[in-house]
């Protein structure tokens, strides 16, 4: 089975066949595997840098089966504290009660300072109605609009829905789809502390997808990194430098865009799943590497209240190392560094005071420009399935699929794993 695109999508079909006992051919561009959840080595530093800080939560069944598999779990640092950081300083600390779910977050929700009385009403109201939706009966409208009809108002919106839906969705609530938000809060926020617990790999992404490689290879299958796909149909996959691959079926685990791009033309005239594709769009995230001469965070990450940067974390013991997230980060594309991390300390000054001290040795944007499709109204109508209805043409996988998920490693690793279902269904497994 020939696989194109080494990213979680499609290492996560790799894995499964080769325990299934199926020989691939995993090919990517980039000479390391890991696709948009991978690292590169930053000069300036002399350190491997995360393209964007990922995280995972506790409610990531299919990812963490993959971090299973590939004998990382133990790399992943799982945190149980939220911590929303206020202009000024002020922190609350959002942490699970032994109460059952939905109540496990209501005590700590109540004493949280970043938000008043009449908020935190409001909030508790909308967050009983989101418990019980169906959230397809709203993919049409946008979150806000949502929000609207759940009598949200302008403080509540800007300090706590704001935050959550941008992180996790990377669209503002005015763009995104209602669907996928509803989805944020029903499998994650409200459904148990174990849920929503934040997992983040203590290693830079690129070192934890090692052992795909050596079982791909174990299995008599071939990693074939640095080169890049030209064009493909079902069984057959040319490479840019010439190279003609065969196999017996074809996933293509890449980004939406180069799947459209290089498919046959034949594939793009008869299967519906490509002209669909076609009208997908993209949503960026900035990463920001700081690098500071001394300590300024001293928790191991932070939910900034009403800042522009959603959030930040703790990349080293001291806190000298910080990693900063804007996601929905249209405004900031076409921003220079300077400016960029003028904005940035400008955000983490204003919470973070005592870090007026410190001296900025390094700083390292990294723009994400299609980090994650746009999951607007009506995207889900545009998302394909791993297989055509009539059974042939290549397979797909990749977050945009039909998952279930947004734009997430999640979303990524449940399409791999379904494109090798669909594989060995092909195959006659």
């Amino acid at each position: 089975m020939l696989i194109l695109g080494g990213g979680i999508a499609g290492i996560a079909a790799a894995m499964e066949l080769c325990a299934r006992g199926v020989a691939v051919t995993l090919v990517e561009s980039r000479d390391r595997l890991g696709g948009r959840a991978s690292s590169f080595f930053d000069a300036k530093s002399g350190r491997w840098l995360d393209n964007c800080q990922h995280v995972t939560l506790g409610c990531c069944d299919a990812y963490l089966d993959l971090c299973e598999r590939l004998g990382v779990s133990h790399l992943i640092r799982w945190d149980d504290e939220q911590y929303w950081v206020e202009e000024g300083g002020r922190v609350s600390i959002l942490r699970p009660a032994a109460l059952p779910a939905p109540l496990h977050g209501l005590p700590a929700f109540l004493r949280a300072k970043f938000l008043n009385w009449g908020e935190k009403v409001r909030i508790s109201a909308a967050l009983a109605q989101l418990g019980t939706l169906r959230k397809q009966e709203h993919e049409t409208q946008t979150f806000s609009q949502l929000l609207d009809d759940m009598g949200q108002e302008a403080g509540e919106r800007r300090k706590f829905w704001d935050p959550i839906i941008i992180s996790a969705c990377n669209l503002a609530p005015e763009r995104v789809s209602a669907l996928p938000a509803i989805q944020v809060f029903q499998d994650a926020f409200l459904a148990g502390a174990k849920a929503s617990r934040i997992g983040i790999l203590t290693v830079p992404l690129g070192q934890i997808y090692d052992k795909a490689r050596t079982t791909i290879l174990e299995c008599g299958g071939r990693v074939v990194l640095g080169e890049s796909v030209a064009h493909y149909d079902a069984n057959t996959a040319v490479l840019a430098s010439g190279h003609t691959l065969g196999a017996n079926g074809v996933i293509v685990a890449l980004p939406f865009e180069k799947a459209v791009l290089f498919a046959d033309d034949a594939i793009k005239r008869t299967d519906d799943r490509f002209r669909a594709m076609a009208d997908m769009t993209h949503s960026p995230i900035l990463g920001v590497h700081l690098f500071f001469d001394r300590p300024v965070l001293a928790i191991p990450h932070a939910v900034l209240v009403g800042a522009d940067t959603q959030w930040l974390f703790r990349k080293d013991a001291e806190g000298r190392v910080l990693h900063a997230v804007i996601s929905a980060a249209d405004d900031w594309m076409g921003l220079d560094q300077d400016d960029i991390v003028r904005r940035v300390l400008r955000d983490l000054l204003a919470r973070f005071p005592d870090a007026g001290d410190a001296e900025l040795v390094l700083a390292r944007p990294v723009k994400e420009r299609r980090a994650t499709f746009a999951y607007e109204p009506g995207f889900e109508a545009l998302r394909p399935d791993a297989m055509s209805e009539a059974g042939g043409g290549p397979i797909l996988a990749g977050d945009y699929t039909r998952t279930g998920w947004p734009a997430t490693m999640e979303g990524a690793a449940r399409s791999g794993f379904a494109a090798a279902a669909a594989a060995l269904k092909k195959l006659g497994r």
